[in-house]
């Protein structure tokens, strides 16, 4: 951690102002003189913004900096798991090379933290978890990785991944994973009791992958509500995609909110554009803990995305129909304050006492940077700078 004297920026977009950073924490905010011994970086009037966080990636997966890999598969979901789980290591996607041209790119474009979806399988063990730990380990001080323990070929079709899922947990994995019950284990009850029955066991929260559309998706919901309850889970457990929130019943969707609020479910979006997404607006409306990601980014399964949450602000903006100046702060919030939320972050903000963990966005306005997407002109972690002009101080391997 560092000290820092921020001059002539615009917290969150008011009035220009300095910020005093000590021993990595913001310690005063008002005109400031110089401070003996404390480094000094002149803002140039740019909007000081709390650290990006992309709340649901995949570090271990993009094919970022490698020769283009040429996609020619159907768009079916068991099949882009298979062919992946079956080819990364011939396509030559190494998890620790690869997981750090990712996390580096999102540094460089003002990101704090990551909460990353990392696959295990008894194909590849724990080896894909293990690359991405030790990319957490060099990112130190750089930006913090959260990792999800996360069985994306299931957990009932696949005998041996709950073992492999019960060492990842107890080898420093955060949080434990699921996908899909219906959809990809055939066996909801199942793989959701196995699932809570892990969590519980280590003290570890949920992050599920639910892309099981309408009421099949609502099915699965209820299901989850009630093990949440049954099992103390309030505030631990979180719904990823949500993709059945985005169903045409109106009625239906907003019981199923209802039960969302009333048990602290957050809910993870990437505002896929080809799906049925969730109405951030509503979900937020209803008091719900709503977070973003930019999930994989140029890998097998497809060549969109961008390490950039500005970009995925950007992405579920359009897909909410987003177009005031109200609402583009409201994407820019869901990829910040939003995935602090989501993790339940402690000290996040750019008030006193919050760690100094942001980043200035060139614009006139909060709208304007939204959609303005130019690069970061400064980032700061812990009170260090970490990242100038969308090129952070760690290069990429």
């Amino acid at each position: 951690m560092s000290d820092l004297l921020l001059k002539n920026i615009r917290p969150l977009g008011t009035d220009a102002t300095d910020v005093l950073i000590r021993n990595g924490v913001i310690a005063e905010i008002g005109r400031i003189g110089a401070a003996d011994g404390v480094a000094v970086e002149d803002g140039g009037n740019a909007i000081l913004w709390p650290g990006l966080i992309d709340a649901h990636t995949h570090l271990d997966k993009t094919t970022w900096g490698m020769d283009w890999h040429e996609n020619d598969r159907e768009a079916v979901l068991r099949s882009r798991i298979d062919f992946e789980r079956e080819n990364r290591i011939a396509i030559g996607i190494d998890p620790h090379r690869q997981s750090m041209r990712h996390a580096i790119g999102l540094a460089a474009h003002g990101a704090s933290h990551i909460r990353s979806h990392v696959d295990i399988d008894p194909t590849h063990g724990l080896r894909l978890v293990e690359g991405v730990q030790e990319t957490r380990e060099k990112l130190r001080g750089i930006i913090d990785i959260e990792i999800v323990a996360f069985p994306q070929s299931g957990v009932m079709v696949m005998p041996g991944t709950f073992e492999l899922l019960d060492k990842a947990l107890a080898s420093g994995c955060e949080v434990l994973g699921g996908i899909d019950p219906c959809g990809i284990d055939r066996d909801p009850k199942g793989q959701l009791d196995a699932l809570f029955a892990l969590a519980v066991k280590h003290g570890v929260g949920i992050d599920i992958h639910l892309h099981e559309p309408g009421e099949l998706g609502a099915f699965t919901m209820e299901l989850i509500f009630e093990r949440v309850r049954a099992n103390g889970m309030q505030g631990k457990f979180a719904i990823s995609h949500a993709f059945a929130l985005g169903m045409n019943d109106h009625l239906r969707v907003g019981r199923l909110i209802d039960e969302i609020a009333e048990l602290d479910i957050a809910i993870l979006t990437t505002g896929a554009p080809s799906a049925t997404v969730p109405s951030v607006k509503r979900l937020r409306e209803a008091g719900i803990r709503v977070g973003a990601g930019c999930d994989g980014i140029r890998d097998t399964w497809g060549p969109w995305g961008q390490p950039d949450m500005i970009d995925r602000a950007t992405v579920i903006g359009m897909r909410n129909g987003f177009r005031s100046d109200t609402d583009l702060r409201l994407a820019l919030e869901l990829v910040s304050q939003g995935g602090a939320d989501a993790m339940q972050l402690e000290g996040y903000g750019v008030g006193l006492g919050c760690k100094a963990d942001f980043t200035l966005l060139d614009g006139q306005t909060v709208a304007h940077a939204v959609v303005n997407r130019a690069p970061r002109p400064l980032v700061v972690k812990g009170g260090r700078v970490v990242a100038r002009g969308g090129t952070c101080i760690v290069e990429m391997p």
